[in-house]
């Protein structure tokens, strides 16, 4: 592309339009060609056409990405009207969204090789269509049978394969298969497995019959209860259902998923701890369940048994394209890279410089400059992932769980700060459980930081990690080891 720039005042006439074009379609995905295209396309323009080629090509690149179909026809027509320069802001937005979401557990595909979920006290992992985990198998929730207990290093599920998403939370976990069954096991005493009226814990991967020709595409867990998606937008829910998480309008427990009548064409759900997002295709965030700690975003404390818009998001003309469900609060992501927290401020979770809760959505205007491509919250910290590959951490340190080696394990960040430590990767995913984060780079790399008491980092001889560090995946080792 530079030898192109550097010799089109004179050679550029000798070849094909389509050629050029093709070749500056093939090179928009990195910043550094697009400022080279934009200093060098006016000889360009002055052979072809009016309109600068690398404009054409950014235009061109955006529409073939596939998650540009997802965005709102607002943004859409935004984007077909707009300028070179929010054009190439629009494909660096979703070319980082794409890569991220290749490997983020709240946006699915089939084409994802690597996953990385932590429960309370356990981690799953999934390679190459298979689930390794590692941890504390309290209730059967790592998935290996009733006489592991424990597993101090990632060893492999060997009933599951060709497995695309999986969710853990507290004490239960579920999959998904390439063939669109769901799978659980765990904790079912709330019936959140799915598998009936079945009390029992589930100690290994268990087919739920009930969705049985109902294809799925994505699993949350929340306490006590689970949420499915259904690869045409559908949403089932299942397990307890004490503040209407469950989202039929009542406060019955379900003891296998039964389809949410309200809501259709979503694209991703989330599990708090006893609340439920739901993401639709326009870009509108549908939440119910408990809202003590404000986390449904509508400004009260009121528990919604149905699904309810966040208005202050559509107010704003705010287009979500990710949302992630923490404890005791939330956080969106939008179609221009900006985040949005709200719920409970303690320990400066919101990553707004105090501990002061928010009863609705409220920007992050710290992390305007960057691009975010991913958001994550669990009890009391949030991550958030940059088109650059960094992992920007707030909130409580709880055992060292966000990873800042200089600040006590139990200290607070009030504000969005970066890992210095992980600065020279490339994090394409992160997940934080009870007082443990894993993070994965785009080289198939594994860190973790946080507790490690129960094994849950993967580290037979490590009590806990203050900076993120390396695990090592013997993921061809497939026997479980027993404590």
């Amino acid at each position: 592309m530079e030898k192109l720039a550097q010799s089109c005042s004179f050679q550029i006439d000798i070849y094909p339009k389509e050629i050029i074009y093709d070749l500056l379609s093939l090179g928009c995905e990195a910043l550094s060609k697009l400022a080279s295209l934009n200093a060098s396309s006016y000889c360009v323009r002055q052979h072809f056409c009016c309109l600068e080629l690398s404009e054409l090509a950014s235009f061109n690149a955006c529409g073939l990405k596939p998650v540009f179909s997802l965005c709102h026809r607002r943004v859409q027509e935004q984007h077909n009207a707009g300028c070179f320069h929010s054009r190439s802001l629009t494909l660096i937005f979703l070319q980082g969204y794409e890569n991220s979401s290749r490997n983020n557990q709240n946006f699915c595909t089939e084409s994802m090789q690597m996953q990385v979920t932590t429960g309370r006290y356990h981690t799953l992992l999934l390679h190459d269509s298979s689930v390794y985990s590692c941890g504390s198998s309290l209730c059967g929730v790592l998935g290996h049978g009733q006489d592991t207990t424990q597993c101090v290093a990632f060893s492999r599920i060997t009933t599951l394969s060709h497995v695309i998403h999986m969710s853990a939370s507290h004490n239960h976990a579920a999959f998904v298969m390439q063939s669109g069954e769901v799978f659980t096991c765990g904790d079912n005493s709330s019936f959140c497995c799915g598998l009936g009226e079945v009390r029992r814990a589930i100690f290994r991967p268990t087919a739920v019959e009930a969705l049985k020709g109902i294809p799925c595409k994505q699993v949350a867990t929340g306490l006590s209860f689970t949420v499915i998606l259904s690869k045409d937008g559908h949403v089932f829910t299942c397990g307890s259902n004490t503040h209407g998480q469950l989202g039929h309008g009542d406060n019955l427990d379900r003891a296998t998923p039964t389809r949410v009548e309200s809501l259709e064409g979503v694209v991703q759900v989330a599990a708090g701890a006893s609340y439920t997002f739901a993401l639709t295709n326009d870009g509108a965030v549908y939440s119910f369940g408990s809202c003590s700690n404000f986390c449904l975003g509508h400004g009260d404390q009121h528990d919604e048994l149905l699904p309810r818009t966040i208005q202050s998001l559509m107010m704003k003309k705010v287009h979500v394209v990710r949302v992630s469900a923490g404890d005791e609060h939330a956080v969106v992501l939008d179609s221009n890279g900006h985040v949005y927290t709200w719920g409970r401020g303690y320990c400066g979770a919101l990553g707004h410089g105090d501990e002061n809760d928010k009863t609705t959505p409220e920007l992050l205007s710290s992390l305007k400059s960057h691009l975010a491509v991913q958001v994550c919250a669990r009890k009391r910290k949030t991550f958030v992932l940059t088109d650059e590959g960094s992992v920007f951490a707030f909130g409580w340190m709880g055992f060292g769980s966000l990873g800042f080696p200089d600040r006590g394990c139990s200290d607070k960040v009030l504000k969005p700060r970066v890992l210095d430590n992980l600065r020279s990767h490339y994090i394409s995913q992160i997940s934080t459980g009870l007082y443990h984060t894993v993070a994965l780079t785009n080289r198939g790399l594994a860190f973790g930081f946080g507790d490690n008491e129960r094994a849950q980092l993967g580290h037979e001889w490590l009590r806990g990690c203050l900076k993120p560090t390396e695990i090592m995946l013997q993921t061809t080792t497939v026997a479980a080891q027993s404590s």
